[in-house]
């Protein structure tokens, strides 16, 4: 991937970084006074490599107001941005584009009463990010999250959820919130041994939620694996919602996760 122009990114340094299991990891680098993003975005990181440059994008787990920038990436064997990763320590440099972009933005919705983000693997980082905005509390009158992962070890946020109870911005209204753990492929998850968009279909992530899906009140956000996106919208357009368009509003917006 073409490098932007030095204009166009700064160098920052990793601050920290987290191995939770041999392919999960999480970090943080410096933020630059001037970098502004909205919770949801992803950032563009780089590296120089030889001659060139390497970038891929990640969505952003830190607040909007945080002093620091926290990521969470996925190691893939033989993947030149996970080999980079692999070896990173606290001190070491990385590159960030200077714009943040992305559109998984609960604001765009217009209307709605529950909020139902649905992800896999590092699909939860934009929602880690949109959980630590006051606003989203005070607009929605349910917060609702499922990740969904293959086993157990990798539902490495739950602790992270459970201590927004104490988060001066949020506890007040904490009560708010669902937050679903699942695992596909062994026990561990308050949801186990099916994918979301099954777990959808057949009413056992609304009965966990204890939330009716109904166009009127839910708006999802889908985040995650390809797979998954498509799977679960389709579900969901079964099950009668819509794609929401900023000029054809509807239920559900989507993304990819990187």
């Amino acid at each position: 991937m073409a490098a932007p122009p030095e204009a166009k990114y700064t160098e920052e340094t990793l601050l920290w970084v987290k191995h939770h299991t041999h392919k999960l990891i999480t970090f943080a680098i410096t933020r630059p006074e001037a970098y502004r993003f909205a919770a949801g975005q992803f950032s563009r990181l780089g590296f120089h490599d030889g001659q060139g440059f390497i970038w891929r994008a990640y969505s952003v787990v830190s607040a909007e107001y945080a002093d620091t920038l926290e990521y969470f990436a996925v190691l893939i064997e033989a993947g030149p941005m996970s080999a980079k990763f692999a070896e990173m320590k606290a001190g070491d440099t990385m590159l960030l584009d200077k714009n943040a972009t992305g559109f998984l933005l609960p604001e765009r919705f217009a209307d709605g009463r529950d909020l139902i983000m649905l992800c896999t693997g590092s699909g939860i980082a934009p929602f880690l990010s949109i959980l630590q905005q006051p606003d989203i509390w005070q607009r929605f009158e349910r917060l609702a999250l499922a990740h969904s992962v293959s086993h157990a070890d990798e539902l490495i946020f739950n602790q992270t959820i459970a201590d927004l109870k104490h988060h001066p911005l949020i506890e007040e209204y904490f009560h708010k919130l669902s937050f679903v753990p699942v695992t596909t492929r062994s026990p561990g998850g308050q949801l186990h041994g099916a994918r979301l968009p099954e777990l959808l279909a057949n009413g056992d992530l609304a009965r966990a939620f204890n939330i009716d899906f109904t166009p009127e009140n839910s708006r999802f956000m889908i985040c995650g694996n390809p797979e998954m996106v498509k799977d679960t919208f389709k579900t969901l357009l079964d099950m009668g919602f819509a794609m929401h368009r900023n000029k054809v509003p509807g239920q559900i917006m989507m993304e990819n996760g990187f």
